[in-house]
């Protein structure tokens, strides 16, 4: 059977230099980075170059980065520890926001009495910036806007220095779960200021289980997570190094080659999008999934014309054809409560709808997507 992976926003394929790399560092850096003897010390070395790598390609100093479980865990940190550490009161975001923040202010507001206001969103799903900036100034608590760079279901690309002038110039930090754009798109946290960032390895050909968060120097936040003094004493417990290690490589690697991969991936994206046009013309595209200039360039999310009946055994249809991808949609079984981000966008009828979002990869090919497209047609036509 054919098979084809279009599930990249979930996790992507780990580069085979990244396990090498992780292998050598099982077999032969087995030390406690946090033990003074060799064996630690050389461990030590390693966490500490690559907390310097990712600091120098996103002009950060090394401080700045500390290491995570992935985004999840360092979204919980900021939003949380800001509460408790710098008095934050108001936090704004909006409604199609990944969980690890939705959940986390919903968290916040029943167990510290945390205000949490919500950005209108426009047909598309961008924040109204006219809105934001009369939420800023209507409150006079201290405040924290967080809004994702990269929605990562629709792939809506938000005008983030935009959005950090207008936090800063209105007395408010800036957090941006940053986990879709992160390896993907250059960054200089000089040029645009933000408060604070996420990224996670698994969704630029690393390893699952480790991302880092951005926090800016003499942030005042003090550590999430309580025992000894790893990260310089910002996290603690015992460092994942051999996924450290793999992270570094699979972001040394994601930015040596960003413009050649950027180039092919956005190729891939533009090719689906007129293949998507040329055999189902019916078909939605999300957001601004559609918009090449608007969205990141490695998703797409689509709306078919197939009956809800029919949309049920959707993705079953394509997993029996070898493709991997991810739903997008309205309730369509009695335990799915459906795609949060849809649901703000999407009119009732678009809602009865399949919807399914489709990324991509350096690892995929011309061929996998006429592949696909031809397996989507002929199930819509059935």
């Amino acid at each position: 059977m054919k098979k084809v992976y279009l599930d990249n926003a979930a996790t992507t394929q780990v580069r085979d230099n990244v396990i090498e790399k992780m292998q050598d560092a099982l077999a032969n850096f087995y030390g406690n980075p946090s033990s003074t003897h060799s064996f630690g010390r050389s461990a030590k070395t390693a966490v500490e170059s690559a907390r310097k790598t990712i600091a120098k390609y996103i002009n950060a100093h090394p401080s700045e980065i500390i290491f995570t479980s992935g985004g999840t865990e360092a979204d919980n940190m900021i939003l949380r520890c800001a509460v408790r550490d710098l008095g934050v009161t108001t936090i704004i975001t909006s409604r199609i926001e990944h969980h690890a923040v939705l959940h986390t202010v919903e968290d916040l507001a029943s167990e510290k009495g945390t205000r949490v206001l919500y950005v209108d969103l426009d047909k598309y799903g961008n924040p109204d910036l006219l809105h934001l900036k009369a939420l800023l100034q209507k409150d006079d608590g201290k405040k924290l806007v967080s809004l994702m760079h990269v929605n990562n279901e629709i792939g809506n690309k938000m005008d983030i220095a935009t959005v950090c002038e207008l936090c800063h110039s209105n007395g408010a930090l800036f957090h941006s779960d940053t986990v879709q754009s992160i390896g993907h798109y250059a960054w200089d946290v000089k040029a645009v200021p933000v408060d604070f960032m996420t990224a996670a390895a698994h969704k630029f050909h690393g390893p699952k289980g480790i991302g880092f968060a951005y926090v800016k120097r003499n942030s005042g936040l003090k550590p999430f997570i309580s025992g000894g003094s790893q990260e310089r004493g910002n996290r603690a417990g015992t460092e994942s190094f051999h996924n450290i290690v793999g992270l570094e490589m699979a972001f040394i690697e994601a930015y040596d080659n960003l413009e050649a991969e950027t180039a092919y991936v956005t190729d891939l994206k533009s090719y689906f999008i007129d293949r998507m046009k040329e055999e189902i013309p019916a078909a939605k595209f999300n957001g601004h999934s559609g918009d090449m200039d608007k969205s990141t360039f490695t998703l797409v999310n689509v709306c078919l014309p197939i009956d809800p009946q029919k949309a049920l055994m959707l993705l079953f249809h394509l997993d029996i054809k070898g493709i991997a991808c991810s739903k997008g949609s309205a309730c369509q079984s009695g335990s799915d409560l459906g795609s949060h981000v849809l649901t703000e966008i999407l009119s009732e009828e678009e809602l009865k709808r399949p919807s399914v979002r489709f990324s991509f990869s350096k690892y995929n090919t011309r061929e996998e997507l006429d592949y696909t497209v031809q397996v989507l047609k002929e199930f819509v036509e059935k």
